[in-house]
């Protein structure tokens, strides 16, 4: 769409803004005073301007009190933030949310049920400001004709859109976003979350997304920082996430891989492995050794002698997903329609050809030998056609 109301370009562009909108240093928090657990350990991030960087996590594990403090809601016990090189919060500096420029967009919309469309998109803006950027950010949101409806008389797609409206109305550097599609249904959020990327770049802002749903972080973010208890594990571009996952708790949450122990010298319950070329930052662990096994990488067989069982399974479209138990390892599998498969039957996992795995703590790389030659597990024909 034009990038211009009533004469005047809305469009920013980055190559003016400066190298790192935000800084957060050795942050620490807690809510309940001195004696009060930690809900944040020494967080170091930056976002580089016009970044939109993920914050992933279960619940619980800090990332909304890490939006919080950015924003000016909470103050940190240690630590700093800087936002545009500048500090605003922590070693002695403070400067209140409503002076930091930041946009906010929760989850619940937080839209005013009194207002039109029309006013709460133009909620922020000072009074006497010009108000031509809330008219444009309204037609490229696609809200055009809807300015005097009320939040009621909109849908909730419609209802998240003016809610990123109002928080870009205002031009802020920053926009925080608080789980804003967890309220959609699945074709409202694939396509809003799809365009946020493009809204943010188009007026010049930087994006902090909160959510708890791996995929929506990989597919639209630039870069993810995966936390856990209050500590980052992660922060890189999903490709790197998905290659050098920092740790067990990154392949698992983020990469729903399955964690296996070894139970010898390069084997483990699904098969033998070989040695492959570290990981970027391997070195060597402690005894306790896990790998890291993508469910399409384990090939599972019928078998009334196996050792594994089938406990369940979901349908993936593509594919099933099989929840399999073999001994204390409760393991993802994939497989083809093909092979169809109830609860409770007896099978044997192999390692499908040229499968790779991953070696915790070490972040060693593995490859498994031969599944047909080591294990016997015939190779699956495909069906015939009906």
């Amino acid at each position: 769409m034009a990038g211009s109301q009533n004469g005047i370009d809305h469009r920013v562009s980055l190559l003016s803004q400066t190298q790192a909108t935000v800084a957060v240093r050795d942050l620490w928090h807690r809510y309940d005073g001195p004696a009060g657990p930690w809900t944040l350990r020494g967080i170091d991030l930056e976002l580089a301007a016009g970044e939109l960087v993920g914050l992933l996590g279960p619940s619980g594990c800090g990332k909304t009190t890490l939006l919080r403090l950015i924003a000016g809601f909470e103050r940190p016990s240690q630590g700093s933030v800087h936002l545009q090189q500048r500090p605003v919060a922590g070693n002695g500096h403070w400067l209140p949310p409503e002076r930091r420029g930041i946009g906010m967009v929760f989850q619940d919309y937080a839209l005013f049920p009194h207002l039109t469309a029309w006013q709460n998109a133009c909620f922020g803006l000072r009074p006497g400001q010009d108000d031509s950027r809330a008219a444009w950010l309204l037609e490229l949101l696609g809200l055009k004709g809807l300015e005097l409806r009320y939040p009621h008389q909109l849908s909730g797609g419609q209802k998240q859109r003016l809610a990123l409206a109002r928080a870009l109305a205002p031009a802020p550097k920053l926009v925080l976003l608080d789980e804003p599609f967890s309220n959609l249904d699945v074709e409202v959020r694939l396509r809003l979350r799809s365009e946020l990327s493009s809204v943010l770049q188009v007026c010049g802002a930087t994006g902090l997304i909160v959510t708890h749903d791996p995929s929506e972080a990989l597919a639209i973010c630039d870069r993810v920082a995966v936390m856990r208890d209050g500590e980052l594990h992660q922060c890189a571009t999903p490709r790197a996430l998905v290659d050098a996952p920092a740790s067990p708790f990154v392949g698992r949450f983020v990469l729903q891989g399955n964690l296996v122990p070894l139970d010898g010298p390069m084997h483990c319950l699904i098969g033998a492995l070989e040695g492959d070329s570290p990981l970027p930052g391997s070195e060597p662990g402690p005894d306790e050794q896990l790998l890291l096994v993508d469910p399409a990488l384990i090939r599972l067989q019928p078998d009334p002698q196996g050792e594994a069982t089938v406990m369940g399974r979901e349908f993936l479209g593509q594919a099933w997903q099989y929840r399999v138990q073999q001994g204390p390892c409760d393991l993802r599998v994939n497989a083809a329609l093909a092979l169809d498969v109830t609860r409770g039957t007896r099978c044997r996992l192999a390692f499908q050809p040229g499968a790779e795995v991953i070696l915790f703590p070490q972040r060693i790389r593995l490859r498994a030998n031969d599944p047909y030659a080591a294990s016997g597990v015939p190779a699956l024909r495909p069906m015939p056609p009906a």
